[in-house]
């Protein structure tokens, strides 16, 4: 039986962030991790620690702060991680978006951000590879990128460091409590003794949370990325569509109903590599993470009506992965009040790499007993038990 001050259950990027936060303030901390670290969620997204397509006001702020820790990890970890910021922008493709675009940057400059206006003259500078017809778009000076895979195992290598043990195929099978406080977690590699605990299982978190008769309601949504290679540079910061605001917060688009039924936007990021990634998508089809041609042609028709002359360019691979959504849009970075010391980091959705630095800070402040980095309310477990009780 191995015993531990802080067990973290979920070995991707923000499990990792948060035994780097909690091990880096003084926590004696151990994470599991059912498969191979960082090969769950956080091994099919892109890179991106974004403000742009946040809502103005406690989103945006949210994003803003786990921005300038993400700056700050660039200087502290020991690995580097790609990190650029570059910027990113939104481009419209309507007068109907381009007046939109400006209500959304107005909010954005009034909640404090570093929001502009981009002109048909912006876009064409931004890249030659767009399409002649687009109007203009909005920027993001903040925003920033970087590679998923090697943050979270650099976070990781340095809660190592700070004295974080990490174990990996070591799957949760329950979890109890006991009287006097202690948390049992039986794993398929033996059993873990825990004062504290820290559900970051992802999409599995639900699972996890059964076990101490927790329903935590967040759903696995599918999400599609294309790695493409380039024979020309076609840009240098991430470039979406104004439309992946509306897909994202669930409204009504004009487009074909193919791009509908996946919620396909155009989500263009360069990697250091060079090549590219291409998205996105966004279905509720359970667990399954098999690709589906029907959704990665649509991606690529998608991309070419912003980028025409990428349709001569070659696609490497793609890949499907599962995001924590949950029906507010926002994650549950949280104590549960009615089991001490139980926490849960989960419910990202599309904003894990976003978030990741932000959740760590946040649970690690929460252990410690700390006044929190940002306000958490809209962020409790609670609020889903609230809202049950107002209908």
């Amino acid at each position: 039986m191995r015993h531990c001050d802080v067990l973290v259950i979920g070995g991707g990027i923000i499990g990792c962030s948060i035994a780097y936060y909690a091990s880096k303030y003084g926590r004696d901390v151990t994470i599991i991790e059912k498969g191979e670290f960082v090969s769950g969620t956080s091994s099919r997204c892109d890179g991106n620690i974004l403000a742009i397509d946040k809502d103005p006001g406690f989103d945006s702020q949210m994003s803003l702060f786990s921005q300038r820790l993400v700056d700050d990890l660039s200087k502290d970890l020991g690995n580097s991680f790609e990190y650029r910021a570059a910027g990113s922008i939104l481009v419209c493709e309507s007068e109907e978006e381009m007046e939109a675009a400006k209500r959304w940057v107005d909010r954005q400059k009034a909640a404090g951000l570093p929001f502009r206006m981009l002109d048909r003259q912006d876009i064409r500078q931004e890249s030659p590879y767009f399409a002649d017809d687009l109007l203009g778009g909005l920027e993001c000076a903040t925003d920033s990128t970087v590679n998923p895979y090697l943050l979270a195992f650099s976070l990781l290598e340095e809660a190592k460091k700070q004295g974080a043990k990490a174990w990996k195929q070591t799957e949760v099978r329950q979890v109890k409590k006991e009287e006097n406080g202690t948390f049992i977690v039986d794993t398929s590699n033996g059993v873990f003794t825990a004062d504290h605990v820290v559900n970051a299982a992802g999409v599995w978190t639900p699972r996890i949370g059964e076990m101490l008769d927790l329903s935590i309601p967040i759903e696995p949504r599918k999400g599609h990325i294309i790695v493409a290679s380039r024979q020309q540079h076609v840009g240098c910061r991430k470039v979406m569509e104004f439309g992946y605001l509306i897909s994202k917060f669930g409204g009504v688009r004009r487009v074909d109903p193919m791009t509908e039924k996946y919620g396909v936007a155009l989500v263009f990021e360069p990697t250091e590599s060079q090549n590219f990634l291409i998205g996105s998508s966004r279905e509720f089809v359970g667990f399954n993470t098999k690709v589906n041609h029907e959704v990665i042609k649509c991606i690529a028709n998608r991309a070419i009506r912003f980028y025409p002359k990428m349709a001569d360019m070659m696609v490497i691979r793609s890949y499907a992965g599962l995001r924590p959504w949950t029906e507010d849009h926002l994650p549950i970075i949280s104590r549960v009040e009615k089991i001490p010391n139980y926490y849960i980091a989960a419910g990202h959705e599309g904003d894990g790499i976003s978030l990741a630095a932000v959740t760590g800070k946040i649970i690690e402040e929460l252990i410690n007993e700390k006044e929190t980095s940002i306000p958490i309310e809209p962020l409790c477990f609670d609020r889903f038990k609230e809202k049950v009780i107002t209908e």
